[in-house]
């Protein structure tokens, strides 16, 4: 149970590049979530999935301590998720429901910004991710996530206030 949950349905054993398939795969079921039972699911899908993948890792971990496998993707999921809340948040409160298929600059810049975040691991997310341990496992994709969440709205607010 632990593997199905932490390779998220075994998308973390796709070659290459587990994590940004993993990043790929969260993008499409949030959005999904999304579109079909709107932003408030989708923050607590987020939460859920957090609180399981911190679970299923540790379990998972229990005996590697230290190692941070390429399969193990649900870090990737609860991080890419949390950056899509920003988003996701912001259209909700200007009444956007359908924000995943007209107003695609916002999810896909989340996912390019998560994915940066995590491979470059700046600051607190690359402490995160020298913990050694499950917890650091899941950390560090949150702290990307929260980094590519806050960039995102700044981009936007960019783009659509000074730029436009």
């Amino acid at each position: 149970m632990t593997r199905l949950i932490t390779t998220f349905g075994y998308v973390g054993l796709l070659r290459p590049a587990p994590g940004t398939w993993g990043s790929a795969a969260a993008v499409v079921v949030a959005l999904g979530i999304d579109y079909l039972a709107g932003f408030w699911l989708l923050a607590g899908a987020t939460a859920a999935v957090t609180a399981l993948g911190f679970w299923a890792c540790a379990a998972e971990l229990q005996h590697r301590p230290g190692e941070d496998p390429a399969e193990i993707v649900i870090d990737e999921v609860a991080g890419q998720w949390l950056a899509l809340l920003f988003p996701a948040a912001a259209f909700w409160w200007i009444g956007l429901d359908d924000w995943a298929l007209r107003a695609w600059p916002g999810w896909v810049a989340a996912f390019v910004l998560f994915r940066l975040f995590d491979i470059w691991k700046p600051w607190v997310i690359g402490r995160a991710d020298r913990r050694g341990d499950a917890a650091g496992v899941m950390l560090d994709d949150l702290w990307a996530g929260l980094f590519a969440g806050l960039a995102t709205l700044i981009a936007a607010g960019l783009w659509h206030g000074l730029l436009a």
